[in-house]
C-alpha cells in the first residue's frame, strides 16, 4: 500500500513537473513584437537616423504600432498609436513606473534624486505629493496667479518697447526669461533675470545643450562597453553643464537662505519642500542635492519646454495670418482693447484653446516620451515583452498619424472645435493627444504648462500685431532634434501694440 501511494505521488510530482515546463514553454512562445534588423552592438540605430522619433516613426509605418528594436544593447520597445499607448501606459502602468538610468539622471537629476528621472518609489511618491499640494495642484496654482500675472505684464512691456524702437523681438528669449522668473518667484521667491542679458542668454544656451544635445542616443547608455571611452563626448558635456547648473542653484539656494526673516508667514515653495521633508519618515529625508535636483527640474522642464511650444504657435499663425486675426478677434470679442487678458477669460477663448491643442499635436515639446523601464517581463497586444525594456511612446507620430487624423500635416484648429476630435483634451486620458504622457508618471506640471501657455499666447495674440521682418523670406520651420523639439532657427518677427495706451500702463 506504502509502495502504491509512494508511485502516485511520484507520478503526480512528474505530471506537475511536465505541465509546468508545458506552460513555461507556451508562455515563452509568445513572439516578439516585430521590429527591425539589429546589428552587432549597435542594435537598430544605424536605421532611425539622427532624429529618432521621425526615424522611429517611419519604422512603425512598416512593423506596427508596437515594435521591438535594439537601442545599441538595450531592449526597446516603441508604440506608435494611441491604442497601443493605452495598453502600456493603463493597463500596464505599474509595470512600466520607473525610468532607465543614464547620464542625463546622474549629472542633470544628481543621481536620479528628482521627480522626472527618479525610479518610482519613496522619494518619488514623496516629491509628487509634496508638488501637488504646494506647487502644481489646482490651489497652488491659483495662489500664485499673481506672480504669473506679473511676469508676463514685464514680458509685454519689453515688447512693446521693442516694438516701439522698430526692433524685431526674439520671442524664445524672451517666453524664457519669463518662464524662468516665474519658477524663480514662485519657488525661491527672487526673479532669475532681472533683463535680458548675458546671464538669461547663458542660462537659455545652458538648458538647451542639455535638452537638444542629448536623448536616447547617448552611446554610453545603450552600449554600456563603451561608457567609459564616451566616443561622443556627452558623458563630459553633461557634467560640464551640471557644474555649471550646481554653480546656479548653489547661488540661487544661498540668497534664498539669507532672506529667509523677509518670508516670516509668507513661506514659498523651497520653504514647505524642506518643512515637509524634515517633518517626513527618516526614509523620506529630503537631502540638499534632492532639493537641487527638483529645482533643477522646474527650470529645466519649466521653462524651454513651454517656451517652444509657445513658438512653434507663433510660427504657424505668422504662416497663416488668417488664424491670428481670428484669435485676436475672439479675444478681442471677450476681452476689448483696454485692458490685458487675464486667466479667467481663457474659459472663454474656444479658439484660443484649439490652437494652444494644434500646436502640442503637431509640435510636441517632447516628441518621445523620457524612456519608461519594464520592471519584470509581461505581455502586451499578444506579444513577450523582455524584462528591464525601454518603453518609448512616439507621441510625434500618434499626433501625424494619417489613420487618425485628417491632413495631419496641416495646422488647423478647426479640427479641435466640431467633429470627433472636438472632445479630446491633453490631460492623459484621451490618447490621441498625451504631450504630457500619461499613467503615473505623467507630466506633474501639466496644468501650469497648459496655463503658462494659454496665457502666455494669448495675451501675445491680443496686445500686439505681428509680422516678418522685411525680407526674411519664407519661416524655417525646421525642427531641432534632442529630448525636446524647438525650431532649429529661432523666431524673430516685428511686434506692433494694438490695445489702448491705458491698457499698457496698467501693468
Amino acid at each position: 500500500m506504502a509502495t502504491f501511494l509512494l508511485a502516485c505521488f511520484l507520478l503526480c510530482l512528474l505530471l506537475h513537473l511536465l505541465l509546468g515546463r508545458l506552460l513555461l514553454r507556451c508562455s515563452s512562445a509568445l513572439p516578439l513584437p516585430p521590429g527591425p534588423f539589429n546589428f552587432p552592438i549597435l542594435g537598430s540605430l544605424p536605421l532611425i537616423g539622427p532624429k529618432h522619433h521621425s526615424g522611429l516613426a517611419r519604422l512603425s509605418r512598416r512593423f506596427g504600432p508596437i515594435m521591438y528594436l535594439k537601442m545599441g544593447m538595450r531592449n526597446a520597445i516603441v508604440v506608435s498609436s494611441p491604442s497601443a499607448a493605452r495598453i502600456f501606459l493603463k493597463t500596464l502602468d505599474s509595470h512600466f513606473s520607473s525610468r532607465p538610468q543614464g547620464i542625463i539622471s546622474k549629472a542633470l537629476a544628481y543621481d536620479g534624486r528628482d521627480m522626472v528621472f527618479a525610479d518610482y518609489g519613496l522619494n518619488w511618491k514623496l516629491l509628487r505629493r509634496i508638488s501637488s499640494l504646494h506647487l502644481l495642484g489646482p490651489k497652488a496654482m491659483a495662489g500664485w496667479a499673481d506672480v504669473r500675472r506679473d511676469e508676463v505684464s514685464r514680458m509685454l512691456l519689453s515688447i512693446r518697447s521693442l516694438g516701439e524702437s522698430h526692433k524685431a523681438v526674439v520671442l524664445p528669449n524672451l517666453l524664457v526669461r519669463t518662464m524662468a522668473n516665474v519658477i524663480g518667484r514662485i519657488a525661491l521667491s527672487q526673479r532669475v533675470f532681472d533683463e535680458e542679458g548675458k546671464e538669461a542668454k547663458d542660462f537659455k544656451e545652458m538648458v538647451m545643450e542639455l535638452l537638444v544635445g542629448t536623448g536616447t542616443s547617448n552611446m554610453g547608455d545603450l552600449v554600456p562597453a563603451l561608457r567609459w571611452l564616451d566616443p561622443l563626448g556627452t558623458r563630459k558635456k553633461m557634467w560640464r553643464i551640471h557644474d555649471r547648473f550646481d554653480v546656479m542653484l548653489t547661488r540661487l539656494l544661498a540668497k534664498h537662505a539669507a532672506t529667509a526673516w523677509e518670508r516670516q508667514g509668507k513661506p514659498d515653495f523651497l520653504d514647505l519642500l524642506a518643512a515637509d521633508g524634515a517633518a517626513g519618515r527618516d526614509e523620506e529625508h529630503i537631502s540638499e542635492e534632492t532639493i537641487k535636483a527638483f529645482i533643477a527640474d522646474l527650470f529645466v522642464a519649466g521653462t524651454d519646454t513651454s517656451a517652444i511650444v509657445i513658438e512653434w504657435a507663433m510660427a504657424e499663425m505668422l504662416r497663416k495670418p488668417s488664424i491670428l486675426r481670428r484669435a485676436q478677434e475672439e479675444i478681442e470679442g471677450v476681452v476689448g482693447r483696454h485692458r490685458l487678458l487675464e486667466e479667467s477669460d481663457i474659459p472663454n477663448l474656444p479658439y484660443l484653446q484649439a490652437i494652444c491643442k494644434e500646436t502640442l499635436r503637431l509640435h510636441p515639446p517632447t516628441p518621445l516620451s523620457i524612456p519608461h523601464f519594464a520592471s519584470e517581463p509581461c505581455e502586451a497586444g499578444g506579444y513577450r515583452i523582455p524584462g528591464k525594456s525601454w518603453l518609448l511612446v512616439n507621441i510625434w507620430a500618434i499626433g501625424r498619424d494619417a489613420d487618425l487624423w485628417t491632413n495631419p500635416l496641416e495646422f488647423d484648429p478647426e479640427r479641435f472645435l466640431s467633429g470627433e476630435m472636438a472632445r479630446v483634451e491633453p490631460n492623459g486620458s484621451d490618447f490621441e493627444l498625451i504631450p504630457f504622457g500619461a499613467g503615473r508618471r505623467m507630466c506633474a506640471g501639466k496644468q501650469m504648462g497648459m496655463v503658462m501657455m494659454q496665457y502666455s499666447l494669448g495675451s501675445l495674440v491680443h496686445s500686439f500685431d505681428w509680422s516678418l521682418q522685411e525680407g526674411a523670406g519664407e519661416i524655417d520651420m525646421e525642427e531641432r532634434p534632442g529630448l525636446v523639439l524647438p525650431k532649429a532657427v529661432p523666431l524673430s518677427a516685428l511686434a506692433t501694440p494694438r490695445l489702448a495706451t491705458t491698457a499698457y500702463a496698467a501693468v
